[in-house]
């Protein structure tokens, strides 16, 4: 059958879910049913909202699973989520943790244009997880800081920088001007030292003019461009993602995902919100707070969004970028959680090390190519004077074995 069927956690009283979950389904779909006349209710059957199961939780928690059929909305995910949550998110003791699509709704989305694959293709890395690093302190700086600042993390050998996401269009660092710059520093680099490094740039303004300011992006030579998802919406993403003028790798922002997803009563999961939706709509990349940085997230759910965004489907994987007060310290266990198949995403931990930039992105390769050969990160440090400093700063763990 076509549909999607919805889970929710409800909160209330043990025995009273049923009828509850009976409600949620008829109020979203068809109204209501015991009181219709038996001839409407066989013209109305196809449209109405089914109860799948109902799990008690325990004593004022359960877990509910409810199917709507496709022909109550089209197929696209403002719709959708209207459907199965719109007026019941205000009830505000209800959470929606994840929509099932069946396969011939699913094919009507684009996925990754490139994904992890295909992002690995343009660094040339294969064998290990990817590095980030972010601008830091440019707002109020212009493009001769910038274009340091750049210079720094390529020559420390990351393979990918972002734009802090609050660096918006300014006189002082234009969008235009900054991808002419950023192109000609990471070729200049690159002829320096045969690596490459993308760029992702800041994709901002009114929602009307983002499409025209993609494709002039890639006009210019942009790598890729980093969205502030949540703030605009994911059929923005969709947008920019299937237009094929615009065609450039997106890495998609979690900022103001919180605002629908921190409460653990109400809202929708990170799962589905920077997992599931990021990689159906077309994201390459997924930044989500890591489960042990300045910002964390708890472990499961970060375990979650993973999978979504990597567990083998229809499209292609997305990469996951676990974030926020990441340093070499912690390599081990971004490793062991995430394997290869990630991207570690540092800001301070880059810029703070006592050599710069350049230093920050040595330590951390030096950490993950410890980690991957089974030394500990001590051990290695002894061999690697960007990564001592490192631990001396930030501190250290035993080592964990990257080996698969």
């Amino acid at each position: 059958m076509s549909e999607v069927i919805a889970t929710y956690i409800l909160t209330g009283k043990s025995g009273t879910f049923e009828k509850k979950a009976e409600g949620i389904a008829l109020g979203l779909t068809v109204g209501s049913w015991t009181d219709l006349p038996l001839l409407e209710q066989e013209q109305l059957r196809k449209y109405k909202g089914m109860v799948v199961e109902v799990k008690e939780k325990g004593r004022d928690t359960a877990e509910v699973r409810i199917a709507y059929p496709s022909g109550n909305y089209s197929n696209d995910i403002p719709a959708i989520l209207t459907t199965v949550f719109g007026k019941l998110s205000l009830d505000g003791r209800v959470k929606l943790i994840d929509i099932e699509f069946s396969d011939d709704l699913k094919k009507e989305y684009p996925g990754p244009r490139f994904g992890l694959e295909g992002i690995r293709e343009k660094v040339n890395v294969f064998d290990r997880p990817l590095l980030m690093s972010i601008f830091k302190g440019v707002i109020g700086r212009d493009l001769t800081y910038l274009q340091s600042q750049l210079r720094a993390q390529a020559l420390g050998g990351v393979d990918l920088v972002k734009d802090d996401e609050i660096l918006f269009d300014n006189e002082l660092t234009p969008f235009e001007e900054r991808i002419r710059t950023g192109t000609n520093v990471l070729r200049e680099v690159f002829e320096e030292t045969g690596k490459r490094t993308l760029y992702a740039v800041n994709l901002s303004g009114r929602t009307a003019r983002l499409k025209e300011k993609a494709k002039r992006a890639r006009e210019l030579g942009a790598d890729a461009i980093l969205f502030n998802v949540f703030t605009y919406g994911l059929d923005v993403l969709q947008e920019l993602r299937e237009d094929e003028e615009i065609g450039l790798p997106i890495m998609a922002h979690p900022s103001f995902a919180g605002a629908s997803a921190a409460s653990p009563h109400y809202g929708v999961s990170y799962s589905l919100w920077l997992g599931k939706f990021l990689r159906m709509a077309g994201a390459d990349l997924s930044l989500f707070p890591s489960p042990y940085g300045s910002v964390a997230l708890d472990k499961e759910q970060v375990l979650k969004i993973r999978d979504e965004l990597i567990t083998p489907d229809v499209f292609n994987k997305t990469f996951p970028v676990p974030s926020a007060g990441i340093h070499p310290g912690l390599v081990p266990r971004l490793i062991a959680d995430f394997g290869h198949e990630c991207v570690i995403n540092a800001g301070g931990g880059v810029h703070g090390h006592p050599d710069g930039a350049e230093g920050g992105g040595k330590a951390f390769l030096q950490a993950i190519e410890a980690v991957l050969n089974g030394t500990p990160l001590a051990e290695a440090a002894a061999g690697h004077a960007e990564l001592d400093e490192a631990l001396k700063l930030w501190g250290g763990e035993a080592a964990v074995s990257g080996k698969k």
